[in-house]
């Protein structure tokens, strides 16, 4: 009996401590925001922008584990909802996340002879569109996520993702258009079945220069689990 027992135990112990193993070395994101990025050009649609953005981590072991290694967190695809102080949604539909530093879309070309014709494309970023707008995120490293943009004087400021590059007017696209005001941001992230969400708060009733991603209130969170 003590011998069956010891064995139970063993293969009770070893099942226990795999499932632990395994549950450290899952991908665990955090999203904080990022600094902005303000920046001039010379020939664009806008002379300034400012974009804000959030970092996306994939968190280091903790010492104790650090002798496993932490899973790479695979084909990460982003969600952004934007709502009022008062939970309404801005939008009636979350907007596809653009990865910053992801190549820029552009629309195709047409070259016969002498002549240079871009094409007119109508672009979708659905869901069916989306293996395109995946990063992975290594142990220990981030990506960000852009979140919004505001050009030169203008009041309001407008939600940035891969869209923006072919809206019309191009940049300020009017599909993500947001209002001089206060907003909840939603960031959702999935990866390998996983989803991890942070809000944050959007303030663009300010000055260009005090156009931030801030983190969210706790009647954020509160407002939102009530709507």
């Amino acid at each position: 009996m003590n011998s069956i027992g010891e064995i139970l135990l063993g293969a009770i112990l070893s099942i226990i401590t795999t499932i632990v193993i395994e549950f450290q070395r899952k991908p665990k994101l955090i999203i904080r925001s990022a600094k902005p990025s303000d920046n001039r050009y010379p020939n664009h649609p806008a002379a300034r922008a400012k974009f804000l953005g959030v970092d996306v981590e994939n968190k280091p072991l903790p010492l104790i584990f650090r002798w496993l290694s932490r899973n790479t967190a695979t084909q990460c695809f982003a969600f952004l909802t934007f709502y009022h102080l008062d939970g309404q949604k801005v939008f009636s539909s979350k907007m596809v996340g653009r990865w910053s530093g992801s190549p820029e879309p552009v629309a195709p070309i047409a070259i016969s002879g002498d002549n240079i014709t871009i094409k007119n494309v109508t672009i979708s970023f659905d869901l069916s569109a989306a293996s395109v707008l995946k990063r992975d995120i290594f142990p220990g490293n981030l990506k960000r996520l852009d979140v919004a943009a505001r050009f030169d004087d203008d009041s309001e400021c407008y939600g940035w993702n891969n869209e923006a590059y072919f809206s019309n007017p191009r940049w300020r696209n009017p599909k993500w258009k947001l209002q001089q005001d206060r907003y909840i941001v939603k960031v959702e992230v999935e990866t390998s079945g996983e989803k991890t969400v942070e809000l944050f708060r959007l303030c663009s009733d300010v000055s260009l220069e005090d156009f931030r991603l801030e983190p969210a209130q706790k009647q954020d969170y509160a407002v939102l689990n009530n709507s």
